[in-house]
């Protein structure tokens, strides 16, 4: 069966916008009915936008209706214009044909606004762009700018949905790998500080018991002193 573009933004958005089943929506974006579940539950496709089927031609509003009224039907994707996108074996980034280029900055937009998590080196490859055509579009000094609409890279033709899922996910495990790594850090920081702590509070403790002591040989020094001096005094007489 052929499957819609961009499934799991699909599967977003008809669990968001339709009373489909989890396994009408899963068999229609060739998806788990539990990945569905897990969509509708927010543990799933976190950070993916919707994409309206209906917008982008790939369902009809009375198809949806048609299937939301009988659990057992199957939602039937209706014919595309757009070709269909051949896996690509080698790494790197995308070719884009001449026809396609202009449509470039478009899908840069598209992802610098719903996808901020991806680096540079990332949409780079994705719809085979530069980083400095990539800067302007974030500055807006791209001569394009004021005609810019952010559009999705696969709806363009300029990447598969495998591409930009596995760049998503690698995104979100990277930043979830620094977060991690900060916490390591901020625990290390705290340890040592605490251990500075420990030893600055030692160090105060042990000149204290320092100064005790010789304040305490001082006075014992004194008594010992005076000690003689009463003793050569004779009993009964006055010393004065």
């Amino acid at each position: 069966m052929t499957l819609p573009l961009m499934p799991k933004a699909t599967a977003v958005w008809l669990v968001e916008s339709t009373s489909l089943s989890f396994e009408q929506i899963a068999e229609f974006c060739g998806m788990h009915p539990l990945e569905v579940q897990g969509i509708a539950d927010g543990e799933v496709a976190v950070g993916i936008v919707g994409l309206d089927p209906i917008a982008s031609g790939q369902l009809t509003r009375e198809e949806i209706v048609r299937v939301e009224g009988d659990r057992a039907a199957r939602l039937q994707l209706a014919k595309s214009e757009l070709p269909e996108l051949q896996a690509r074996a080698a790494k790197g980034a995308n070719y884009t044909p001449v026809s396609k280029r202009q449509d470039r900055p478009h899908a840069i937009a598209w992802l610098l606004r719903h996808h901020p998590e991806l680096a540079d080196a990332q949409i780079r490859h994705l719809v085979g762009t530069t980083n400095a055509t990539i800067q302007k579009i974030r500055d807006r000094s791209h001569p394009e700018t004021p005609n810019l609409k952010p559009r999705d890279p696969v709806a363009l033709g300029l990447s598969t949905q495998a591409q930009l899922d596995e760049a998503i996910e690698k995104a979100h495990r990277s930043a979830m790998r620094a977060k991690k790594e900060a916490e390591r850090q901020a625990r290390r920081a705290a340890k040592a500080l605490a251990a500075a702590e420990a030893a600055k509070q030692a160090d105060a403790a042990k000149a204290a018991a320092e100064l005790d002591a010789a304040t305490n040989d001082a006075l014992a020094g004194t008594e010992a002193a005076a000690a003689p001096a009463a003793e050569r005094t004779p009993e009964g007489q006055s010393q004065s």
